[in-house]
């Protein structure tokens, strides 16, 4: 390979998302989860995926690592991973991906940890089903992987089973599963939701500190703008299926674009608005079975016009942001 071809080669994203589209085939219509999502991730970078319920992130996500059950399925687009399309692998195929190039993190431990396996057995058959290693040395990176998350006394923790240990312990260690062998993506499904504040602060730290360390990157999805403002280096907004902002964090939270990143961002408590009532986005996220025509925001959005009725197009920046909207704020209706 000459230096040129590495140069480019460490210059590509990582992951290259195009036109992905992921719809639900149902007896009541088709649900477009996802319609012709844009995304990119370098290496070594954390990408915040932002949106209410129902916006699609979460199925982004599933549509990545092949998780997606039936009436589920991707029809158009792709999904390359190191210049490689994910789509269309076969299950023998994405099960050598997963967990070895990249891994998961759900929302819910208890959907990443078997009840009735101790924490040790679990951690050393994800480690074996990749590499050939013998379980002693399984076993040590099991334990050091505990440590790296701030898990105290990781070696009593190994023999523990997963209703032993605390919430955020549990959520800690599929964290450790999820960079057992060290992929190089990884997609964080909301995983400290269900967590107290300072869990979540802990928890949010190993994780940036472990990116920053080992060089993976992630996707972070979640509905909190807070807890992405200080994690990811850069923020797409979800809404209907869609991803309508996106942009490098400081950037967005500093000068969005969207209304709906707008309404995202007021909607966030702060010093500055206490005692007030918080501003609320109006009405509801429209059904993906009946989406509006043109732009789905368009019957929440104070800004809307009839241009609205037609869908925008993706505008692009030369500071690496791009918006989907007729009528950005900032600019006059």
């Amino acid at each position: 390979m000459t230096r040129a071809e590495h140069v480019a080669g460490e210059s590509a994203p990582l992951l290259a998302i195009k036109g992905l589209q992921t719809h639900f085939h149902t007896r009541l219509g088709v649900v477009r989860a996802v319609d012709g999502v844009d995304l990119t991730l370098g290496r070594g970078e954390i990408l915040g995926l932002v949106g209410e319920s129902g916006s699609g992130k979460s199925i982004t996500g599933f549509s990545i690592l092949g998780l997606l059950d039936p009436p589920g399925r991707i029809v158009g687009g792709c999904i390359e991973f190191e210049g490689r399309d994910l789509v269309g692998l076969s299950e023998p195929e994405q099960r050598q991906l997963r967990g070895r190039d990249i891994s998961m993190i759900f929302q819910d431990p208890s959907m990443t940890l078997n009840p009735v396996l101790r924490i040790d057995t679990q951690m050393i058959e994800a480690i074996r089903a990749h590499e050939p290693v013998s379980r002693a040395v399984a076993r040590e990176r099991a334990r050091a992987a505990l440590e790296a998350v701030g898990i105290p006394a990781p070696e009593a923790r190994l023999n523990a089973y997963p209703f032993e240990l605390s919430g955020g312990m549990r959520q800690r260690v599929a964290i450790a599963i999820a960079i057992l062998n060290k992929p190089r993506l990884i997609v964080a499904d909301e995983p400290t939701t269900a967590l107290d504040v300072s869990i979540q602060g802990q928890i949010i730290h190993e994780v940036k500190k472990l990116c920053r360390q080992t060089g993976t990157a992630m996707i972070w999805v979640t509905h909190d703008l807070a807890v992405v403002a200080g994690l990811a280096d850069r923020i797409a907004v979800m809404y209907a299926g869609r991803v309508v902002e996106t942009g490098p964090t400081a950037d967005v939270i500093r000068n969005p674009r969207h209304p709906y990143t707008r309404g995202l961002i007021d909607s966030v408590p702060s010093r500055a608005t206490r005692g007030q009532r918080l501003h609320q986005i109006p009405g509801m996220t429209p059904s993906l079975l009946n989406l509006p025509q043109g732009c789905a925001f368009r019957t929440r959005c104070a800004r809307a016009s009839d241009s609205c009725a037609v869908a925008p197009e993706d505008t692009k920046s030369a500071c690496g942001r791009s918006h989907r909207c007729w009528h950005p704020v900032g600019e006059d209706q």
